[in-house]
């Protein structure tokens, strides 16, 4: 009972003095100053792994000890150490008996193993902590700031740093060179202080540049680059580190090199760091089947085709003359209705509702807004300020199905950061998000923009499919935080919110960088919060509004996004070329956010028409645009391409005679083809990036498809048609040739071409359909070269 009573005591909340003179004989060393719980203990329970999703920081913790993911949440940390499980995890008049140190030295069976070492100094922090009595705030105590990562300056005069280019720090090494990474945190009281050995650290492509719990940096033997992320706590910095490659490649190389516009700059600058020499522009048939794929959707016919290369070795020949040949191509080719169609259905796939929840006609008039759009060239900026704040009925004013399909402030929160700003914000509804800064403060905050949308139509939630629906805006609602259920105040993801003379409940947003800036624009509490939130995105001061979508539209064209996914723009998933995207962003804003402009800028550069076949000092590269990148054709446009070479029309339901595949408005127009070949499935949650991988059904597909074999061989088909004319065999194959791959065959081509016409017992009509449909079963027929 004696026994009992002691340990009883051990615990009592009155007897803090007997408490802390029994620590003072268990800490071997008093602790110089007051030991901080944000500021020491928790950075180590982070450095160590103990908040991790794996481990306590899951949903529901472990073995019922729970902690928030990455310490996000210090006050429920904090409770959970020091009053939760009956205080049994600290001890504070014997630190060293605590469950919290016994469990993590290992001393007690734990399932994360050791994960602080007995008298290291994280053990001596934390036993301080609890010997001071487990403190919550220390006093005066200042709030982590920001986090740099640099390094020693180098002593290898080889070594080429470059600071001013990036904005994040970039280091060049050789294959098997290293360094120590420093990691600096800056506090609010104007200190500073060392965390490298409480940070964590994590490489973007270990087998290129590894690092390790140091923060030691090693190039490995393979030529490239590695984004190194260093998160402190909830705060991460970067360090950027290329290795180029072996040999030496003279500058006159790059100055020789076109520089149509400032893209051809940008990218020359990038590979000459990296000693990467880009491949000779591709001729002109290439880049005219590219640049009409790009543009419009279709392929150009073999008498465009003729029309174009017919005088191509002379301009080939002639820099300035070629350049502006195929900027003609580019401007009329910005004219043509087809424009409209190819890039409204890139843009129906982002945001085409699920017409099981908005019905088939909220789906029609959703998808002629978007077209329409297009077809007036509306500036970007103008287009999604209507989206954002959209309203009235989803029969008059298509924009506003947004709303019908994504009805919860939640959904639509997810939905708009992402496609307009490129921040994904969905890990940070339930918790910090582990790769940016947003939390869920930050999440639901924004959410609360679209607190006040109301519906008014048939009563029912969703409403009934085919009915129509009033989108509008409440005079009141609000959002709450699931975790402290405080009803949140609408502010942007950076910036600033004030309250306004008029009233408590919305004010003003800054339309700044999310480092600086001051608000600039006050707006009445009584207009619906999605205006100011539509301003705050399409501003020009926003730097991510107009460098997601110019990275998207590199994407399209160029086969690869400066960042990947398109969508995902932040700190740790840095640009490729960052001066490049800072040009086209600003750029972009420039010409008032003009697509047709944006697209014209990049397929006028020299950059753009490259040949996609490497050479010997950029075969390795996939990210620095020294060679085009081949992607497989959209599905719309591979069926549209098949109509066209075959002659055979598509027959789509729903849908006018003679309609096109990338005119359908719904995916519920049935298509096996398109299914094959990437079209998203309706019940998918948009965003609905398209995948362009190749599948073993495709293959087969175009094989043994019925409907493809009928197209080739139709008795009204090109086949047939081509077999009827007068033309001698070689050109026949040229034509098919034409028709397929938009160039003339080579000598080996024409010859395997002519002898398949020469064959016993083979028609002419045989001989053409068999060479048909060997061409479309092409890797250069499926592909974008």
């Amino acid at each position: 009972m004696r026994r009992l009573a002691i340990f009883a005591l051990c615990f009592c909340p009155f007897t803090s003095g007997w408490r802390s003179a029994r620590a003072e004989d268990s800490v071997a060393a008093p602790p110089i100053k007051p030991v901080s719980f944000e500021l020491d203990v928790q950075p180590i329970l982070t450095a160590r792994g103990c908040n991790q999703g794996a481990c306590h920081g899951k949903s529901r913790g472990q073995n019922g000890f729970q902690l928030s993911l990455l310490g996000f949440d210090a006050d429920f940390d904090y409770a959970a150490l020091t009053q939760q499980a009956r205080g049994r995890r600290i001890f504070p008049a014997a630190p060293e008996r605590s469950l919290l140190l016994e469990k993590a030295t290992a001393m007690l069976p734990h399932g994360g193993g050791v994960r602080i070492e007995k008298g290291s100094a994280d053990y001596d922090v934390i036993a301080s902590w609890i010997a001071q009595g487990a403190p919550r705030r220390a006093k005066d105590e200042p709030k982590l700031v920001s986090v740099t990562v640099g390094w020693d300056v180098p002593t290898n005069d080889s070594e080429k740093m470059v600071g001013t280019a990036h904005p994040t720090p970039e280091r060049f090494l050789k294959p098997g060179e290293s360094f120590g990474l420093k990691v600096t945190a800056a506090y609010s009281d104007g200190s500073s202080r060392d965390v490298t050995g409480r940070t964590q650290f994590q490489s973007s492509e270990m087998g290129i540049c590894a690092v390790d719990t140091a923060g030691l940096v090693k190039a490995g033997p393979i030529p490239g680059e590695a984004t190194i992320m260093a998160r402190y706590m909830t705060i991460i910095a970067v360090c950027h580190v290329a290795i180029p490659l072996p040999g030496e490649v003279s500058d006159d190389v790059y100055a020789a090199l076109p520089r149509q516009n400032f893209i051809d700059e940008q990218v020359w600058a990038k590979l000459q760091s990296l000693g990467m020499v880009p491949s000779p522009p591709a001729d002109d048939a290439k880049f005219l089947r590219r640049v009409y794929l790009d543009i419009i959707g279709r392929l150009p016919t073999p008498e465009e085709v003729r029309a174009y290369v017919m005088n191509s070795e002379f301009r080939i020949q002639n820099s300035e003359l070629n350049a502006a040949a195929r900027a003609q191509v580019v401007d009329e080719l910005l004219r043509r209705p087809e424009y409209a169609d190819h890039w409204a259905a890139k843009w129906a796939d982002l945001l085409r509702p699920n017409p099981y929840r908005v019905g088939i006609k909220a789906v029609m008039n959703y998808d002629a807004w978007i077209r329409e759009s297009f077809r007036q060239n509306k500036p970007y900026d103008q287009f999604v300020r209507e989206l954002i704040t959209a309203r009235g009925s989803t029969w008059d004013n298509g924009a506003s199905v947004l709303f019908r399909d994504r009805r919860e402030p939640q959904e639509i929160t997810t939905l708009v950061s992402q496609l307009f700003l490129g921040i994904r914000l969905e890990c940070a509804k339930c918790h910090h998000h582990p790769f940016e800064k947003y939390g869920q403060d930050d999440f639901y905050s924004f959410a609360a923009f679209f607190s006040r949308l109301g519906f008014k139509g048939t009563g029912l939630s969703p409403p009934i499919s085919g009915s129509e629906e009033i989108v509008l805006t409440k005079k009141s609602g609000t959002v709450e935080h699931p975790v402290t259920r405080k009803a949140m105040e609408a502010k942007p993801l950076f910036g600033e919110m004030r309250k306004t003379n008029g009233g408590p409940a919305l004010a003003e947003a800054s339309l700044s960088h999310p480092t600086a800036g001051t608000p600039q624009r006050a707006f009445p509490t009584d207009d619906d919060p999605r205006d100011a939130l539509a301003a705050w995105v399409t501003s020009d001061d926003n730097p991510y509004f107009a460098k997601v979508m110019v990275n998207r539209v590199w994407a399209e064209l160029m086969g690869r996004g400066l960042v990947e996914p398109v969508d995902d723009l932040r700190a740790t998933n840095p640009p490729t070329n960052g001066p490049l995207l800072d040009a086209l962003a600003a750029d972009f804003r420039a010409g008032k956010y003009d697509l047709k402009h944006l697209i014209r800028t990049i397929c006028t550069s020299y950059v753009y028409g490259l040949s996609s076949l490497p050479n010997e000092r950029n075969v390795g590269d996939r990210q620095n645009y020294s060679r085009h990148y081949r992607t497989r054709l959209r599905g719309e446009v591979l069926l549209d391409a098949v109509s066209d070479i075959t002659g055979i029309g598509d027959s789509f339901t729903a849908m006018p005679a003679g309609s096109r595949a990338n005119q359908l408005w719904t995916t519920r127009v049935q298509s096996v083809f398109l299914d094959t070949f990437g079209r998203p499935n309706p019940n998918q949650d948009p965003p609905c990036e398209r995948t362009s991988d190749t599948t073993v059904t495709q293959t087969l597909h175009l094989m043994n498809a019925p409907l493809l074999h009928q197209r080739v061989t139709a008795d009204s088909g090109r086949a047939a048609k081509l077999a009827a004319s007068e033309l001698r065999p070689e050109k026949i194959v040229e034509e098919i040739y034409l028709l397929v791959y938009s160039r003339l065959p080579d000598a080996a081509e024409l010859e395997i071409g002519k002898e398949l016409f020469a064959e016993k017992d083979v028609s002419r009509r045989q001989a053409g359909e068999d060479l048909l449909w060997a061409l479309l079963n092409t890797p250069e027929f499926m592909f974008k070269d």
